[in-house]
């Protein structure tokens, strides 16, 4: 039986990556300027997080899901340096919360790491 907790990490990958696709300005708006293709980057960014979380959900895949997520989280921290040193990419949030945001994606990736 798959713990609350694994449907929850699982639910959030697939509305994270439902927001991609749904909402993809807000994404671009926080792509670093190095990062080639910043529309096929947010596409693929967003079906690569629901896929993941779909995977998450399988007692089969949850292992490749669980290093899955962890990579990607990895991969997400220039992210969110740049949202700290870019007044556009911050998206008008408080500059404590885009601090936080980055102990956030080391504890997304010790959630995951549970289900590795």
């Amino acid at each position: 039986m798959i713990p609350w907790h694994q449907y929850l990490l699982g639910l959030v990958f697939l509305l994270a990556g439902f927001f991609h696709l749904h909402k993809p300005k807000v994404y671009l708006r926080i792509m670093p300027p190095y990062i080639p293709e910043h529309k096929l980057a947010v596409l693929l960014s967003g079906i690569v997080e629901m896929v993941l979380g779909l995977m998450l959900l399988n007692s089969n895949t949850k292992i490749f899901a669980a290093w899955g997520i962890i990579i990607l989280m990895v991969l997400f921290l220039p992210v969110h340096f740049y949202m700290l040193q870019n007044e556009r990419a911050s998206l008008n949030l408080p500059q404590w919360m885009l601090v936080l945001r980055i102990p956030l994606q080391f504890g997304i990736m010790y959630w995951a790491f549970q289900y590795a």
